[in-house]
Parts: structure tokens; C-alpha cells; sequence
């Protein structure tokens, strides 16, 4: 019976998995399933625990190894040849860097999106079936602010709010408040960090000013409070009357997915209620009476 392993780099242990390889992968799974063949996937078992990995595959069980995407070169696909020896081996959307090289010659055919000589071909990923688009969550976290001492839970917040994110269907990014003009990763100017946050979908932070921005560009913002207590996070939401606020000291995952879930539905048109509300005139954020506190001061010192 004709069965057909999938492999790659995606499935070697000291290979990696990149989004091409996946989409690649993709197209491949789309055509075999069209076509009615039987097929198995093999993932490194450093980007997927639960999934079939090649040490654990029998290659008798097999009667041909589709190698997907990347370039053809070293041991590790040299490898391949040696343990699947009985099987037809086919290398589909990959890049040839010598013709001569074993990891090549060692493949019964090479469709190759470039080789030395060739005309180049589109990649595999580009015609990956389309799949509905995550949330993008722009993830804003401090380990600092030790004025809290002993109230402070920064690196306890940090982690389970983390290894939360880790289990979401989402397209995190990893946000810093922080400006700095000699660091490319950073944005040089407040107005470059704010035109960040009306392009995401939400925003996990436990910092003042990721929810008061997030909320400043209409985009919703899940809080979290690292100070047992409350402290200036808790302060902000109230005085935003902005509800998806999670204290320290009842922080969890089930209380995270309750509001990731407002967050994405009701919370949207909340956030943006939030911002067309902040531009609609001057808001009671204590600048009205820094004029008046200036007069008092000059009157005061000049007597």
C-alpha cells in the first residue's frame, strides 16, 4: 500500500521550523489529500512533543519520503538516504546550492524552486491554502518598578501571563514602551510607538501606559495589575472606566481567557468608544488645574 512520509527541516532535531516551511508543507498536505494518497507528517521533537518524529517512524512502513522546501545540503539529509534507502525519495520546493552534493544525487527527482542553470519557480508557500488570520496581540510587560517592594509580582505576572500567550491561537509581538534613537528594535519617537497600536487586535500588558495608549489608539487592552493591591494600573482603568482589569493576586488562566474573550468581541467597540471619547474635547486628566497651581506658586513665592 502506497504511503508517503513528509519530512524536512521542519522535522529534523537540530533543524528549525520556519512559517515558509509550514506553508510549504501546507501546499504539499493539500495535494496529496486532493489526489487521495496517504501521508504522514515527521516533526522535530523540539518544536512539537505529542507529533510523530522521525526516530519514532519505521521506514518500512513507507513507500515514498517527500522532503518540503529549504535548501539541499548535509549530513542530516544525507541521513535521510541512508534510512529510507528502500523508499523513492522526491525533493519538492527546494533550493539546490550543488548539483553534486550527496544530499542531492541522493533523491531519486528534485523539483527545485532554484538551481544552478535552472529558470527559478515560484516558492510552495505562496500557494498554501488560505486560513483565517490570529489576532494580533501586541504584548507589553515590565520587570522593573521595584518602588513596590514587597508588593511587587512583575516576574510572577510576567510568567504566567507568557506562558498563557504560549497556548493562544495568536500572532504575539513583543512591544517596548521605552524609546531609544541607537537601537534599530526600538522606536525613536512616541508618535513611531503609537502608530504601532491601532494595527493590532488587542494588547496584554501589565504596564500604565500600554493600556492608556492602547486605549488612546482604540485598540483594546488586556491589564494586568502586578502590585498586590492595586497600584497605577488599577488607578488607570478606573479613572479609563475600562473593565478588563485582572488584579495580581487573582491572576490565572481562566481569568486571562475571560477577558481575551471580551477583549475580541465586545471589547472592540468599547476601546474605540474609548477613543473617540479622549479626542473629543480636553479629558479631566489634571492639566486643567496645572495653570491655576502655577499662579498660586508665583503668588505665593512673591509674597
Amino acid at each position: 500500500m502506497r504511503r508517503i512520509l513528509l519530512t524536512g527541516w521542519f522535522s529534523l532535531r537540530e533543524g528549525e521550523v520556519t512559517a515558509g516551511d509550514v506553508l510549504a508543507l501546507r501546499r504539499v498536505q493539500e495535494l496529496l489529500a486532493r489526489a487521495g494518497l496517504a501521508y504522514d507528517t515527521a516533526w522535530s521533537p523540539g518544536y512539537a512533543d505529542e507529533a510523530l518524529h522521525l526516530e519514532d517512524v519505521r521506514p518500512q512502513m513507507y513507500s515514498d519520503l517527500l522532503f518540503v522546501c529549504g535548501p539541499l545540503h548535509g549530513p542530516q539529509v544525507e541521513r535521510l538516504h541512508r534510512r529510507f534507502d528502500r523508499c523513492r525519495r522526491i525533493a519538492v520546493g527546494t533550493s539546490v546550492l550543488d548539483p553534486a552534493d550527496p544530499a542531492v544525487t541522493g533523491f531519486h527527482r528534485v523539483l527545485a524552486r532554484d538551481a544552478p542553470g535552472a529558470a527559478p519557480v515560484l516558492d510552495l508557500s505562496l500557494s498554501a491554502p488560505p486560513v483565517a488570520p490570529a489576532p494580533v496581540v501586541g504584548v507589553i510587560l515590565t520587570h522593573g518598578q521595584r518602588e513596590y517592594g514587597g508588593r511587587r509580582r512583575h516576574e510572577e505576572v510576567a510568567d504566567t501571563v507568557t506562558r498563557w500567550l504560549g497556548g493562544l491561537d495568536c500572532a504575539p509581538v513583543e512591544l517596548e514602551t521605552r524609546l531609544d534613537s541607537r537601537d534599530w528594535r526600538l522606536c525613536t519617537t512616541a508618535d513611531q510607538f503609537q502608530s504601532l497600536l491601532p494595527r493590532l487586535d488587542c494588547v496584554v500588558t501589565d504596564r500604565l501606559h500600554g493600556l492608556v495608549l492602547a486605549l488612546r489608539a482604540g485598540t483594546p487592552a488586556l491589564a494586568v495589575d502586578p502590585v498586590v493591591g492595586g497600584a497605577k494600573v488599577t488607578a488607570q482603568a478606573r479613572a479609563c472606566d475600562w473593565p478588563a482589569l485582572v488584579p495580581a493576586e487573582r491572576l490565572d488562566a481562566a481569568e486571562l481567557d475571560r477577558w481575551w474573550g471580551w477583549c475580541l468581541s465586545y471589547g472592540r467597540e468599547t476601546a474605540r468608544h474609548r477613543r473617540r471619547a479622549f479626542l473629543a474635547g480636553p479629558p479631566e486628566d489634571g492639566a486643567d488645574g496645572l495653570l491655576d497651581a502655577l499662579d498660586a506658586l508665583v503668588t505665593r513665592l512673591g509674597d
